[in-house]
């Protein structure tokens, strides 16, 4: 029996996917508050890197596969409370769909432009930061 006391939550890992110009974004079937659209994200497991959470939750959850590219950086969320790490990932296979209907009710490919209509209270710095550079606007 441990004396742990810790309450904490696993890391939530992101995946940051550009295809064509766009970013993958998912619209959760239940809202984390504000949070409708947000990339493919879920907690990570024991013993895995925050890298092969991001291609496993995009699995998941799209059926899209994809290969990580390099971490972005961490943050607590200031929504949620929660540790966030977002990855960098490319398209390897397949084509973004709503996979898991329990989790997520759309998917949708989204430009440099409407970023702003999907996420109103702006994106992580590192993560802006590496859209800026990988979508044209």
């Amino acid at each position: 029996m441990t004396t742990e006391t810790t309450t904490e939550k696993p890391g939530i890992s992101a995946a940051i996917i550009v295809r064509e110009g766009k970013v993958l974004m998912v619209r959760r079937r239940i809202s984390e508050g504000e949070l409708m659209w947000q990339f493919p994200a879920g907690a990570i497991e024991d013993g895995e890197a925050a890298e092969e959470a991001a291609v496993r939750e995009t699995i998941e959850e799209t059926g899209l596969v994809v290969a990580s590219i390099k971490l972005l950086g961490e943050r607590v969320h200031p929504k949620t409370g929660r540790l966030m790490l977002y990855t960098a990932c490319e398209p390897v296979q397949g084509e973004a769909t709503v996979a898991d209907e329990d989790e997520l009710d759309a998917v949708a490919w989204v430009a440099h432009s409407e970023i702003g209509d999907y996420v109103p209270y702006g994106l992580f710095e590192p993560v802006q930061k590496y859209l800026d550079e990988a979508l044209p606007h």
